[in-house]
């Protein structure tokens, strides 16, 4: 028993003794200890843009990792002033109540109202737009289209593209009857394209970039100017935003690197990958 005994207790110093060696080689490596880590959350809009200019950020800041999360724009605003992220996406300007927040624009977009392809329409006035939204259109033959009820997509609360819709068009979210209740501009796209009775309003670029991918969608022009990015580059675009990246404070240290980053022409490409217009274009 004695011998046993004696076994059993030189085991469990090796294995300790063991344990000990192996930790001088399971340390964190200098490089890992020092990795730093930016979130960004906020306006799906934006994201892919972010999450593309985050790769080529960490390709010459190894040290590095940019995390992008989505929930809206008003998502972005909460977690920047909670501290729960670095830097807010905002697919707006500041409005009066956040000027104690520092916003730095990096592109500009348009929202542009879409149809499926399909859609023998090619032309809707801002009135009509606000009798379909409100219930009082509810059937393409009305306005010269197919005898076919009208789905109406909307965005749900949270949205900036829901907020900029609102005001432009003079209407109250209580007042839109919406068959459709979607989060983000891919979702939008997807239920359009997936019915060729509906109608949504989504970002341009981000439509433009679909609809170049084949799916069956189509801008239509706001009094009479075509919903592109070409339109929004020249200013003439009645419906338009910047793309803002918002921080609690004055951006310093790598979040301001990051920023001027994304503001910078070594971006620029990217920024006209997803078809939206270069800040300082």
């Amino acid at each position: 028993m004695r011998s046993f005994t004696h076994g059993i207790l030189l085991s469990r110093l090796l294995l300790i003794w063991a344990f000990l060696v192996l930790g001088i080689y399971v340390l964190p490596s200098t490089a890992n200890a020092t990795t730093q880590k930016l979130v960004l959350s906020g306006s799906s809009t934006m994201a892919p843009l972010l999450l593309e200019i985050g790769k080529r950020f960490e390709a010459t800041h190894p040290e590095t990792r940019i995390d992008v999360q989505t929930g809206g724009s008003s998502r972005g605003i909460a977690d920047t002033i909670n501290g729960l992220a670095d830097i807010g996406m905002v697919s707006r300007a500041l409005n009066p109540q956040e000027q104690h927040l520092h916003g730095s624009a990096v592109a500009h977009d348009g929202i542009g109202i879409i149809l499926h392809a399909s859609n023998p329409i090619q032309e809707l006035t801002n009135t009509q737009i606000q009798s379909i939204y409100t219930g009082r259109i509810n059937n393409w033959q009305q306005i010269g289209g197919r005898e076919a009820t009208i789905t109406v997509v909307n965005k749900a609360q949270g949205r900036s593209t829901l907020d900029l819709f609102l005001h432009y068009f003079q209407l109250s979210n209580r007042d839109i009857r919406a068959h459709v209740i979607i989060g983000d501009n891919e979702q939008g796209i997807k239920t359009v394209s997936g019915n060729p009775h509906a109608i949504g309003y989504v970002s341009i670029g981000t439509a433009q970039y679909d609809a170049s991918h084949g799916l069956p969608i189509r801008l239509l022009p706001l009094h009479k100017v075509p919903a592109s990015i070409e339109s929004v580059r020249t200013g003439n675009f009645p419906l338009s935003r910047p793309l803002t990246l918002v921080t609690k404070s004055q951006p310093t240290e790598l979040t301001k690197t990051f920023i001027d980053f994304a503001q910078s022409a070594e971006v620029h490409d990217l920024i006209f990958k997803h078809y939206f217009v270069p800040f300082q274009d």
